[in-house]
């Protein structure tokens, strides 16, 4: 669609709306100039935007007299903010490039709500754009000699080499629907300069194909494959000591050549482990498939850039393949046949099947291996038992571990201290400690150091605990970056129903209530209640039940904090209730595993691409199983090579064996089977592709415990006494009097039953679902078991900000014929949502459903039936558009009535939405760099990235933050 803005629609006018009243001129106008597309220099003249609204409003409203009038106020008021907010960009400049000024009347005529005019500039421009480019490739001058000239880092200038740039570009859009070179050429050339560096040339190429791609999904192809040029040429040079560069189809034969000297380099550089110089390398290097360099979306290639690729002083020495097969290789150390192992384990890794924890991706095959994913530890009473705690945060966070601390022991405010006679001032100094820790220690910054504290819901510093979140008091008082969560036995929520009381201790003269759950824990409980009311406690606290879960709840939603938990259905159903008792869970309430004073939990996570096991006939439970197997081997082979920082890790790792099989790319699993998240068909699959992915981990650590040996806790457990997870359920019914659960199965657990008894298992834990929010952006997949957040949005990580656009969408509708300029510039002004476009069907309305959009009541059905097959539990965010406090109320019990172990965040919808434009120049830490490097790219705001929610100055959770452990 094209509008020729200089012939006036005389069509029946609509209203204009929302236009400010107008501002008088002002006086004087600044000495501003404008970069011209040809490159010349002009005088700034305000009336030529003037003069451009005017035509775009008459174009779209009409031309009687009524409209010019009200266009006339409104152009008077657009055309002065439009030069304001040029005139704030500037600082202390007064040069734009044209493109800027057009940028900010787009702006402009969004914040006023002026969408159809809007809509009409931004095809006018895109139609202008495309002219152009026609006219400059008409206009273009036989290959010479070239004008312009590259700077070489030594300070010398070579030609441009455009044949090089074209091969490359045209690389890079090869085999991929709906893309050209040309456009990318042609923005690309727009943004070069003569004397411009060999960085600023790649980049220019990368950010041109990053403009293209809120139209055309498949552009985020190109722009990671000409971002894997860039890094060939860095990580060439810098392994054969000489400036080199290869292309993609020149790589077929290099990456064996390079992978050897890669191996060598990074053993010198005391990267690598020497270890992995004493495989076949040879064989290694000839399985290594070079064209999956090419399956990466931007987001994924550009994580991996920035966080994951080993690097001498930013110098990357590591490709992608290589990467991969870094990782198999120091996971294979211990195999008997190493090298048939790494390529088994390379070839799962390298096509997205599975993939490991970000810690494993990390530290696999280097001289420092810390390859697990989670710490659980229980906080001692004592001041001792309370630093060391802090000091073993700070070293297991130095190497990527997330962090899960029990601080129930500790007494709470007021109690008795014999060896001062004094009053303790409760735990929450001692978390702010614990917070500052998690600051400092950064993961030598990859990732921001995270931990998690858990109290249970008896103890009497409760009520300071869930204000340990906000922004307002004594900041003493407050962790900020710390994040929180109650830790709630099933007596708590049966008062809840009840509105019955509930009363607060101090666990040093409740010292077995930690230790309790289920019927053991309500007896002991109430006993201590009796005691209070008799006058022999010391210190406790009687409150309404109803009254301290309204707080709750409230807190979750003002704060994000602290998250809801469940400590008995965590107890009831442990495997290893025998070896002792859960106490918390992990930083993202996902593991579930004893601690203890001489007992530090480990596990070691991994997770299934559920997208890639959906083929043509719809779940494919033989290639599931492949990929479970494999994968189990390669979690377990974790705990042998992994490095322990300290001496419980070790001794509890070793002794029970967990793992976490997890998943990963649930949504668009559903979206090619076209079955709508919220909907029963959702529930079923979420059913039937857990209990497949159960069955095949149990069997697959059984087999591993007939070739390996048996976990050493593995006597006395339900696992040794035939009972699975599936039939553990039962034991939450008992104690609560019944529990309202699915228990339906569909595989063989009687024949499963029976091998788990004879062969024994290889792991205590075999399954948990993680949050995977960096690995399943490497996967190019939604996270986890998440729902869509929204189709088209800018996604904010460590690495930058990413036009994230749904291509399963994309697809439907250019199948339907619906796919055009108009449906992006509604998806921008729906906040990527299709259900208010009303030429979307139905169908996919629904098919296309997004997390806001739903009831998180089929999230908790559908995470119920996955629960009955997982021995530890799951992250499940929830997601509420217009919370109220009974909403959240029934949410919460609804989890908890089901049967869920834990929940995690708590979403809720942004009170106010950023600003609504194209998304040129808003992709990653490439804007940064275009500034510097004069190209000129439009600096625009992203579109529909999350608001964080404004309550009485307290901000809710947000989705996609750079500091949130669980985005990262």
């Amino acid at each position: 669609m094209s509008l020729n803005l200089l012939d006036a629609d005389t069509a029946t006018l609509p209203i204009i709306q929302s236009c400010p009243q107008p501002l008088a001129p002002a006086s004087s106008e600044p000495a501003m100039q404008i970069i011209r597309r040809n490159g010349k220099i002009s005088p700034f003249d305000s009336a030529k935007i003037a003069v451009a609204m005017t035509k775009a409003f008459l174009a779209v409203e009409g031309s009687s007299a009524v409209a010019s009038r009200r266009v006339h106020e409104c152009v008077e008021q657009l055309t002065a903010e439009v030069v304001m907010a040029l005139m704030r960009r500037a600082g202390d400049g007064r040069t734009f490039h044209i493109e800027d000024i057009q940028d900010q009347v787009e702006l402009a005529l969004m914040r006023t709500e002026n969408h159809k005019v809007a809509r009409a500039y931004v095809l006018y421009r895109e139609e202008q754009s495309r002219q152009r480019a026609e006219e400059r490739a008409a206009e273009a001058k036989p290959a010479g000699a070239p004008e312009l000239h590259v700077m070489l880092p030594d300070g010398s200038r070579v030609c441009l080499d455009t044949k090089r740039l074209a091969l490359i570009i045209g690389e890079a859009c090869a085999g991929l629907e709906g893309v050209s070179a040309a456009p990318v050429l042609t923005e690309t050339s727009r943004s070069l300069y003569d004397g411009i560096s060999q960085d600023e040339l790649a980049l220019a190429s990368i950010m041109a194909a990053r403009t293209l791609v809120e139209h055309e999904p498949n552009y985020a192809y190109v722009s990671a494959r000409l971002l894997l040029d860039k890094l060939r040429g860095e990580v060439l040079s810098h392994v054969h000591g000489v400036p080199t560069c290869a292309s993609q189809t020149e790589m077929a034969t290099r990456y064996a050549e390079y992978f050897p000297v890669y191996v060598k380099v990074g053993i010198a550089t005391e990267l690598l482990d020497p270890e992995l110089a004493r495989f076949d390398l040879a064989r290694i290097a000839a399985a290594l498939k070079p064209e999956r360099d090419l399956q990466f979306q931007f987001l994924g290639l550009q994580t991996l850039y920035d966080r994951y690729f080993l690097h001498k002083r930013g110098k990357r020495v590591e490709l992608p393949q290589a990467f991969f097969m870094r990782v198999a290789m120091g996971l294979a150390l211990r195999e008997i046949d190493r090298e048939a192992k790494a390529i088994e384990f390379y070839d799962l890794l390298s096509s997205f099947d599975f993939m490991a924890s970000t810690p494993t991706l990390f530290n696999s095959g280097t001289l420092r291996p810390q390859l697990s994913s989670c710490f659980l530890t229980t906080v001692s009473d004592d001041l001792d038992g309370i630093f060391k705690s802090i000091k073993d945060n700070a070293l297991l966070a130095k190497y990527s571990g997330g962090l899960g601390n029990d601080w129930t022991p500790v007494r709470g405010l007021g109690a008795h201290i014999k060896g001062t006679n004094g009053e303790s001032q409760g735990i929450i100094p001692f978390l702010k400690v614990a917070n500052d820790t998690a600051i400092a220690v950064n993961q030598g910054g990859k990732r921001k150091g995270a931990v998690c504290g858990y109290l249970e819901t008896w103890h009497v510093d409760l009520e300071e605990f869930l204000d340990l979140r906000k922004n307002t008091g004594d900041d003493r008082r407050r962790t900020h970056d710390m994040n929180t969560a109650n830790w709630v036995p099933d007596l708590f929520m049966q008062r809840v129903d009840a509105d019955g009381e509930w009363t607060l201790f101090s666990p040093d003269e409740t010292p077995d209530l930690h230790d309790r759950y289920g019927p053991a824990f309500k007896m002991a409980y109430e006993a201590y209640e009796a005691k209070a009311k008799a006058g022999g406690m010391r210190v406790f606290k009687t409150v309404r039940a109803t009254d301290l879960w309204r707080r709750m709840l409230t807190m979750l939603f003002e704060t994000g904090h602290p998250w809801i938990t469940f400590k008995d259905p965590c107890n009831l159903r442990s495997p290893q209730q025998h070896a002792g008792v859960i106490h918390s869970s992990n930083l993202c309430t996902e593991i579930t595993l004893n601690t203890s004073a001489d007992e530090i939990a480990v596990c070691n996570l991994g997770s299934i691409n559920m997208l890639n096991h959906i083929g043509p006939d719809g779940f494919d439970q033989a290639k599931l199983k492949r990929t479970v197997t494999i994968a189990v081997r390669m979690l377990d082979n974790v705990i042998d090579i992994n490095l322990y920082t300290i001496p419980e890790a070790r001794r509890s790792n070793m002794r029970h064996r967990p793992v976490g099989l997890g998943l990963m790319g649930f949504q668009e699993a559903l979206q090619v089977q076209r079955i709508p998240i919220a909907s029963d068909a959702a529930v079923t699959f979420a059913d039937i592709s857990m209990e497949a992915i159960s069955f095949h981990a149990i069997e697959a650590s059984s087999d591993l415990a007939a070739e390996r040996g048996r976990y050493p806790s593995f006597q006395g457990s339900l696992w040794s006494k035939g009972i699975l997870p599936l039939d553990s359920i039962q034991f939450v019914a008992d104690a609560r009097g019944g529990l309202d659960a699915d228990r339906s199965s569909t595989l063989d657990w009687d024949r499963l039953r029976k091998k788990v008894t004879s062969s024994g298992m290889r792991n205590s834990n075999v399954m948990a679902i993680a949050p995977t929010a960096t690995i399943s952006n490497i996967c190019g997949v939604s996270q986890s078991i998440e729902p869509n957040y929204q189709h088209l949005f800018v996604k904010s990580n460590m690495s930058g900000d990413f036009t994230v656009v749904n291509e399963f969408l994309v697809r439907d509708l250019k199948s339907r014929g619906l796919w055009d300029e108009v449906m992006v510039s509604d998806l921008k002004y729906f906040d990527g949502s299709v259900s208010r476009i009303d030429r979307v069907p139905d169908d996919l309305k629904d098919l296309y459903a997004t997390a806001f959009e739903i009831d998180s009541a089929w999230l908790i059905e559908a995470a119920a039936r996955r629960q009955k097959w997982i021995d530890q539990s799951q992250s499940l965010n929830l997601y509420i558009a217009n919370p109220s406090g009974k909403k959240l109320d029934a949410l919460y019990r609804l989890a908890w009535r089901r049967g869920l172990k834990t929940t995690y965040y708590l979403r809720s919808r942004g009170a106010t939405h950023v600003e609504k434009s194209t998304l040129r120049g808003t992709d990653g830490k490439l804007n940064a760099v275009s500034a510097s490097a004069a190209i000129s790219h439009a600096a625009i705001v992203v579109p529909v990235a999350m608001a964080a929610r404004e309550l009485d100055g307290v901000k809710a959770c947000r989705i996609d933050g750079p500091d949130c452990e669980a985005c990262q």
